[in-house]
């Protein structure tokens, strides 16, 4: 069972969160908060397996509790997703550097929405296409250039490198590639390790801001 703390200052969606995701079976929402504050004290007791946090909250709003969360310094993360109205809110762009894994937005819709969660809980992110990529692009075209990797990635790392920046889940790399699931887990491992990166939304902002992969 996936268990989820929901925030967003919102009752209505609070409640509509719950619901929908409560439709799935293998998830349970284990607490809820009406900002960013209560969200990261409610995380902390209870240790969710995923937060799926609002970007716009009182007290203390989705960018500051995920960093709180997820952040770089933190030892021990808790996968955080961001939802949002607009998908080319500046928020949700500084939401990916303070950690997220990725984002949804409020009408992604009950499967899509199930989907993300799953990702997260498995240390996986699901990571669009047409929106997060678009928004890593235009993130990066400001970012300065990142360090070379630790070691030189192998050709089919850069293989796996480019098809996570286009939003591709492990299943999808694996028949692209004609690849075992467990081979494109060890390939992404081994990129994570070099690039030092922590997740895939990180690891496609390094391929970008790397131009490894389109802006």
């Amino acid at each position: 069972m996936i268990r989820v703390l929901l925030a967003d200052d919102q009752e209505i969606v609070r409640t509509g969160l719950r619901t929908m995701l409560e439709a799935h079976d293998d998830v349970t929402v284990v607490a809820a908060a009406p900002d960013g504050a209560e969200a990261v004290r409610l995380a902390r007791l209870h240790r969710p397996d995923v937060c799926l946090l609002d970007i716009r909250m009182p007290v203390l709003d989705g960018v500051a509790a995920t960093r709180r969360l997820a952040g770089p310094d933190v030892a021990d993360p808790v996968p955080v997703v961001v939802i949002t109205t607009f998908d080319l809110d500046e928020h949700v762009h500084a939401a990916l550097g303070a950690g997220a894994r990725g984002f949804l937005l409020k009408d992604a819709g009950p499967d899509l929405l199930a989907q993300a969660v799953r990702a997260a809980a498995a240390g996986d992110a699901l990571i669009d296409p047409s929106v997060t990529v678009r928004l890593l692009s235009h993130f990066a075209r400001s970012a300065p250039r990142p360090a070379a990797p630790a070691e030189p990635l192998t050709s089919r790392e850069t293989s796996v490198l480019r098809l996570v920046a286009d939003g591709c889940t492990n299943g999808e790399i694996s028949v692209a590639l004609h690849l075992s699931l467990s081979t494109v887990k060890t390939h992404l491992g081994s990129v994570l390790a070099k690039t030092g990166t922590r997740n895939r939304v990180e690891v496609a902002r390094w391929a970008i801001e790397s131009g490894l992969a389109g802006r």
